[in-house]
C-alpha cells in the first residue's frame, strides 16, 4: 500500500485556490523535477508540533517548494510562510521519483525526516514502515533501502553535506523567476 503522491496535490482539498509551476532541470547541482505550490487561499490554517513548538505549515500565502531528484530514494519538501520565510524541510524516504501524465509523482516509502531552520532533526514514521513490512505492504528489500536512505540522509544532515537543502531558495527562486 505505497503511497503516490503528485506534485500537484491535485487531491488536497484544504486547498481552495493555488497557483502551480513545475521545472525539470539538469545542472551540475541538481538532476530532476521541482515544483512549487503558491497557497492562495486555504479552507484553514494547519497546524503541527514539533519540538514542542506549534508551527503553521499551511495558510494563506504559504508556499512549497518540491525537490524529486532524479534517481534518488527521497524527495524534499520545503515550506515557506507568507514573508518567504523557512518554515521547514519535509524529506519523504520514496521507492522512487517518476512522471505520469506530465506531472512528477514520488512513491513514498514511510519514513520521513524534517528539519528545522534551527538545525533540529525529527525523525518520523519509525512506527509506520514496521507496520507496512508486518502487513507486507513492502517488501523486506524496499524496508531495507529505505532504512538505508534514512540513515544516509540523517548523517549528511548531521555533517551539514545535504545539498539540497542549500538548494531550497535557489529553486524556489527559478520557478517565480521563471528561469535558471
Amino acid at each position: 500500500m505505497l503511497k503516490k503522491r503528485f506534485v500537484t496535490r491535485e487531491d488536497w482539498t484544504r486547498i481552495l485556490e493555488r497557483e502551480f509551476k513545475q521545472l525539470y532541470i539538469s545542472d551540475t547541482t541538481f538532476s530532476g523535477n521541482i515544483a512549487l505550490i503558491t497557497l492562495k487561499k486555504v479552507k484553514e490554517p494547519l497546524w503541527t508540533y514539533l519540538c514542542n513548538k506549534k508551527i503553521c505549515i499551511v495558510d494563506n500565502g504559504y508556499s512549497w517548494l518540491q525537490q524529486l531528484p532524479e534517481n534518488e530514494h527521497f524527495a524534499i519538501t520545503t515550506m515557506f510562510n507568507e514573508s518567504n520565510e523557512i518554515i521547514q524541510w519535509y524529506i519523504d524516504i520514496t521507492t522512487h521519483n517518476g512522471i505520469e501524465n506530465g506531472v512528477p509523482y514520488m512513491e513514498d516509502l514511510f519514513l520521513d525526516l524534517i528539519v528545522l531552520p534551527t538545525g533540529e532533526i525529527i525523525k518520523k514514521d519509525l512506527e509506520e514502515i514496521e507496520e507496512a513490512l508486518e502487513e507486507g505492504w513492502i517488501t523486506k528489500e524496499q524496508y531495507n533501502l529505505a532504512f538505508y536512505t534514512f540513515n544516509t540522509i540523517y548523517e549528511e544532515l548531521q555533517n551539514n553535506t545535504f545539498k539540497y537543502i542549500k538548494l531550497s531558495n535557489v529553486h524556489r527562486e527559478c520557478l517565480l523567476q521563471g528561469n535558471l
